[in-house]
This record gives structure tokens, C-alpha cells and sequence, in this order.
């Protein structure tokens, strides 16, 4: 049987994914630089910034996902993300490979009302401007016919497996389990989509399994419509089991200021007007074309919470 081969496999969604087609005894095939193991999935050390060995380490599998996470700095997706959307393109063509690349949404810029996969690319960031023109490049070359390919994007994430990349983990679920406050960036009275991981990895597997579904972009099945953070924070609160006593909300200003001595908020500043605005990412189109409800966001925090075992006792 032909591998679901998973590039960058050790993230939030790449383990997921890999775990629940493990369940439905599928072959599963993870490339990373660690050489990351999973109990009964194949497993290579692959370099995707080596043409040869990307190519050799994707051929004769069923189809490709495109998971890599780069370090969040916005330099170094400006040198790095290019040629990592270039080498899996000519190794996915190279040996026939339909390719899924699941993407964010970035490159959309700040939107007034609902994100469709019709909405056009406007970036206002440097990181925008990145997954604008990495998105551009597989469009492109699905358009010249030389790859069979489709991008799945999501919003920002949260749920099992989605710890360090999840900045509602890092400041909600992991504030509460030290006993602090929990934090939001931006305003926290503003109606924000968060994607639930397994939907996310559901979601790709369904997208894989129907080639009628190739050669599109999908937003992957978030739950509508957006919850308020504070609702959010709430729910999280009364599942592990400690009181709410409000949100501790970061403006633009303030996390300029800890970025100075903080480098991963330093990146977060461009980002924060998507915490400005209704965050409002809509899946109609998955949800109608596959029949697929997505998880509610009260079921998804008490899984999470669940998953983590943050419950106190």
C-alpha cells in the first residue's frame, strides 16, 4: 500500500494526523530533521532544503502533506519558506505525488467580514506577504499543469497536540495550570474562529481520500460562528476547575514592549490586528461538500483539557 508521507511531522497537526490514520491502519510516512518516531509509522530524517533527498524521501506515496514549521521569525521565512515551496513542488512533480499543503491565513491581511477561500490576498504583514507568495507559487504551478495539489488552510489552532504552537495553550490553558491570570493579545471582546486540531487533521485526510477535491483551496471545518475570547478563557476556566477573574488583555503598545526583551513577541506585532477586528474564518464550503460538523467549542476545550490533563484534582 502507497504511504500518507507527512512532511514536517511533529507538530500539531503533522501528529494528529499521523496518529489517526495509524488508526484506521493506513501506512504512514514522517519526514522530518530529527527523524521523529511514531509506533508503527515509517520514519526518514529528511532535509527538505535537499532537493534529492525531499524527492526520493516522497516518491511512491499516495499523497503529500505539507506541514513544516519554521522558526516564527519573519526573516527567516522570507529566505527559507520560498525554497522549501520550491523543492517539495519539483519533488511532488517529479514523482507524481498529489500534494496537500496545509497553509494559514496570513496572506488574506485584515478582512472585513468573513474569510472565504475567495478572499483575495492582501497582506499587511511581513509573514503575510511570505504565505502570499509561497501560496502563489503552488497556484502557479497547478495552473501550468506541473503538480496535482490543493491547500488546506485553518485558523489560528488550538486542541490536543497544540502546545508550544498554540498561542491559546500558552496563554490561557498553561496561565491557568501555573496559577496565573490568562492573557490575550489584542482585544479580547473581539469574536475570534479557532480551529480544532483533530477537525484540522479530519479534515486533510478527507481532502486526501477524494481527488474530485484536488486542485482547490479548502478552509478546513472550524465551528461557527466565532466565540468571544472571554467566553473562550471562560469555558477553559470552569473545565480545569479554577475561578475566572477576567483576562488580562495586551495591546499593540505593550507587547511592542516585551517584545523588546522577548523575541517571539517582537514577531507577534504585526500579527496583532488580527485581534483587532472580528476573526471571523468561515468552512462552508468543507462542511457542505462533505457533510461534516465541527466540533463545539464548549466539547473542544473540555477535549483539550482532557488530552493535557490539566483538570486540577
Amino acid at each position: 500500500m502507497q504511504p500518507y508521507t507527512i512532511i514536517g511531522s511533529g507538530g500539531a497537526i503533522g501528529a494528529p494526523l499521523a496518529q489517526l490514520l495509524l488508526d484506521q491502519q493506513q501506512p504512514v510516512r514522517l519526514l522530518s530533521r530529527s527523524g521523529k518516531t511514531m509506533p508503527g509509522a515509517e520514519s526518514r530524517q529528511t532535509d527538505v532544503f535537499n532537493l534529492t533527498d525531499l524527492t526520493e524521501a516522497v516518491r511512491g506515496s499516495r499523497v503529500a502533506f505539507l506541514l513544516v514549521g519554521l522558526d516564527y521569525k519573519a526573516k527567516l521565512w522570507q529566505e527559507k519558506w520560498p525554497i522549501v515551496m520550491q523543492n517539495v513542488i519539483k519533488a511532488c512533480s517529479e514523482t507524481k505525488v498529489p500534494l496537500i499543503f496545509f497553509d494559514n491565513v496570513y496572506m488574506y491581511g485584515p478582512v472585513d467580514g468573513k474569510m472565504t477561500e475567495e478572499t483575495p490576498f492582501r497582506p499587511s504583514s511581513k509573514k503575510g506577504a511570505v504565505r502570499a507568495q509561497i501560496a502563489n507559487m503552488l497556484l502557479d504551478a497547478v495552473e501550468r499543469g506541473e503538480i496535482t495539489a490543493s491547500i488546506a488552510r485553518s485558523a489560528d489552532f488550538y486542541g490536543p497536540w497544540a502546545d508550544e504552537k498554540s498561542m491559546f495553550y500558552q496563554t490561557v490553558f498553561k496561565n491557568y495550570a501555573e496559577g496565573k491570570k490568562p492573557q490575550w493579545l489584542g482585544d479580547a471582546s473581539m469574536p475570534h474562529s479557532m480551529s480544532y486540531t483533530l477537525d484540522c487533521a479530519k479534515g486533510l485526510i478527507l481532502l486526501a481520500n477524494d481527488p474530485a477535491s484536488f486542485n482547490q483551496t479548502w478552509h478546513l471545518p472550524t465551528y461557527n460562528p466565532p466565540p468571544v475570547p472571554t467566553d473562550l478563557i471562560q469555558l477553559a476556566a470552569a473545565g480545569m476547575g479554577v475561578p475566572y477573574k477576567g483576562v488580562q488583555a495586551a495591546s499593540k503598545n505593550l507587547i511592542r514592549l516585551i517584545g523588546l526583551f522577548v523575541p517571539i513577541m517582537r514577531e507577534m506585532v504585526e500579527m496583532v490586528y488580527q485581534n483587532e477586528r472580528p476573526y471571523w474564518f468561515d468552512s462552508t464550503k468543507f462542511e457542505q461538500y462533505f457533510q461534516y460538523k465541527p466540533i463545539s467549542y464548549e466539547q473542544g476545550i473540555l477535549d483539550t483539557i482532557a488530552f493535557f490533563q490539566l483538570k486540577k484534582v
